[in-house]
């Protein structure tokens, strides 16, 4: 196949895998949006699955356009009309405006805002502490997220403090339905429970949605990772991508034992491991590599590439904030003196947002 001709070994070992779950573990810069997009492709055009069948699934809006983009480039003249690129919060949205029915709301109930839900927090709670209001909204969408209903929250509540959140909820609950509304969780959530309790429901969507493609893995929460099981079935039709040592969602309750769920509940699971990155030189993977070392891990894996050593990595050690702001603009003004670039050759990354007024400080001093 032409279209496969522009894949390593591993991506088109994941690409043609078909005889049960797949978990690529796919390293940054490894091409894993490429192994989706050509996927989709390959089960189209090779495999006879009508696009109205494959379900690709990211996390952001902009993940999910960028892919559908990718893939229209690939049907060359073959109609991808039908397939779904979407979000979670988009498919569960989809999901329950068709079967609204089923759990006692309308077609047309309207989505909260996290504004929306803080003002009716607000309301319950009879208070505008912005600290209180945002902690008890947090609570609840971890609630939400570990598939907890209100009652499930209050018996699981550590404290009395929770318990008294957890009531806040049940509350908060019954607003909603009375407004026939839901907030963003409830979207995935109540998909998951109408999925588990109405089998004939869940059949007719798994007969719709028979092959899913999961970007980002790493990122899902227990809410998530149920619907994907109650789609994908026993077989486990799917295909997951992710990488256990890109997981930075801890706190919205994504869970790296979803991995390990993956591996406990389906037997079967082939893991294809991409390792060869596409971005950056050997030292660099050097260094990432044994930073990455220190995490714990399920799966083992090195990433590595063919671009050449690349330039030496230089560490500074700074006495201070200052220093350290002073020590990089004249570096940069050396630098450029000595190659006759440009400042928009530079950049300075830091790792909040509370950094930048040192260096901002510091070359506004030197008029850069």
């Amino acid at each position: 196949l032409p279209m496969l001709s522009q894949l390593n070994s591993p991506q088109r070992e994941a690409v043609k895998y078909l005889d049960g779950p797949l978990l690529v573990l796919a390293g940054a810069g490894s091409g894993k949006t490429r192994v989706i997009t050509h996927k989709i492709a390959y089960l189209i055009q090779e495999c006879g699955y009508a696009p109205a069948n494959i379900a690709a699934i990211t996390f952001t809006n902009k993940a999910a356009r960028e892919m559908g983009e990718r893939v229209g480039k690939l049907l060359v003249g073959k109609n991808g009309r039908g397939l779904t690129v979407t979000t979670f919060h988009s498919l569960g949205l989809h999901i329950l405006r068709q079967e609204a029915a089923h759990i006692g709301y309308k077609p047309k109930f309207s989505i909260l805002d996290s504004a929306d839900s803080l003002h009716i927090l607000s309301e319950i709670l009879k208070t505008t502490d912005k600290g209180e209001l945002r902690g008890t909204q947090q609570r609840i969408s971890l609630w939400k997220n570990a598939l907890l209903g209100p009652d499930a929250a209050w018996h699981a509540a550590q404290d009395e403090l929770e318990q008294r959140t957890a009531r806040v909820y049940r509350s908060y609950q019954d607003t909603l339905h009375a407004y026939q509304a839901m907030d963003f969780d409830d979207l995935i959530r109540l998909s998951v429970n109408l999925f588990e309790s109405a089998p004939e429901v869940l059949e007719k969507w798994r007969n719709k949605l028979r092959y899913l493609l999961i970007d980002e893995y790493q990122d899902t929460n227990i809410c998530q990772y149920r619907l994907v099981k109650a789609i994908s079935g026993v077989g486990g039709t799917f295909t997951a991508v992710g990488d256990d040592d890109q997981a930075i969602y801890g706190w919205r309750g994504a869970s790296a034992d979803n991995m390990r769920g993956l591996s406990d509940d389906f037997s079967r699971l082939h893991v294809v491991k991409l390792e060869q990155n596409y971005r950056s030189t050997i030292r660099i993977l050097r260094l990432a590599n044994s930073l990455i070392a220190h995490n714990p891990k399920l799966f083992e894996k090195k990433l590595w590439s063919d671009l050449g050593l690349g330039d030496p990595i230089h560490v500074l050690a700074a006495r201070d904030e200052e220093h350290e702001a002073e020590t990089v603009v004249m570096r940069l003004l050396a630098h450029k003196f000595e190659h006759g670039t440009r400042f928009a050759d530079y950049a300075i990354l830091y790792r909040g947002n509370h950094q930048a007024r040192v260096f901002e400080q510091f070359l506004r001093n030197e008029r850069i």
